[in-house]
């Protein structure tokens, strides 16, 4: 599988790699980049059936699951030890690296990571749920309308035609990945797995966020050595499209404590 990606030149002794939400691309981090003016050589690649990447098949991945295979991507591009930053299902990426390889992050920018097996309740989750019922009628659009109205920014309606049947067509990998990141398939928040994590850590989120990102990072700031956490006024899921230049002032200040 051919995957997309790009880079944005900087400091070439310091790689960091960027890893984007689920129905987003590693495009919306070129604002960010653009903002943290060369501190780091950023690179960021689109997910199976996301951007310009092909669409994932389960078979063409080994036979894992999509958290797993965009897991792999992500630490295959890892050749010494880099900051990763990464926002809602790409922070969870990024957290998974971390309790799996300390070793390989030299510092850890997690924004909105939407582990919901940290928070309470999360198997009950009424959103969960609701998008299970619909994708198993076959009502994939009611599904997609679902999720935005939770975790998306603005209307379904306003969006373009295209983005509207390519968001539809990515409601199912959302889905997929949902069983990791509501059952901790993944065992991401094992004993002892976030405590090993030694570099600085940042959690970001926007006041505006559903309150179950509160909770999320409750429990993961309680476990993890070195963090510090951060607001962006104003602001909701999609923080890093709507509210770059602040998401990129925090992340520097990130890089500066490592």
């Amino acid at each position: 599988m051919t995957i997309a990606e790009r880079t944005w030149p900087g400091d070439p002794n310091r790689p960091a790699l960027a890893l984007h939400c689920s129905m987003g691309s590693s495009s919306y981090w070129g604002p960010i980049a653009d903002r943290l003016e060369g501190v780091v050589s950023l690179s960021a690649f689109d997910a199976p059936g996301h951007g310009r990447s092909p669409d994932w098949r389960r078979a063409s991945s080994g036979g894992v699951d999509y958290h797993t295979a965009v897991t792999r991507l992500a630490a295959a591009r890892i050749g010494q030890p880099m900051d990763l930053i990464g926002h809602s299902l790409g922070a969870t990426v990024a957290l998974r690296i971390a309790v799996s390889a300390p070793q390989s992050v030299r510092s850890l920018t997690l924004i909105e990571p939407v582990l919901f097996a940290a928070a309470p309740g999360a198997e009950a989750d009424p959103l969960h749920q609701r998008m299970t019922r619909l994708l198993e009628a076959g009502q994939d659009e009611e599904a997609t309308r679902a999720f935005l109205s939770v975790w998306g920014d603005g209307h379904f309606d306003d969006l373009p035609a295209l983005t509207q049947t390519r968001m539809i067509q990515q409601i199912r990998l959302v889905a997929e990945a949902n069983d990791t990141l509501i059952f901790d398939r993944a065992d991401i928040l094992r004993d002892g797995g976030l405590e090993a994590i030694g570099v600085p850590v940042m959690l970001i989120r926007g006041s505006n966020s559903p309150p179950v990102i509160a909770q999320i990072a409750d429990a993961l700031a309680a476990r993890l050595p070195d963090v510090a956490r951060a607001e962006v006024p104003g602001a909701g899921h999609m923080l890093p499209i709507t509210h770059p230049y602040k998401v990129a002032d925090l992340i520097r200040v990130n890089l500066e404590r490592s």
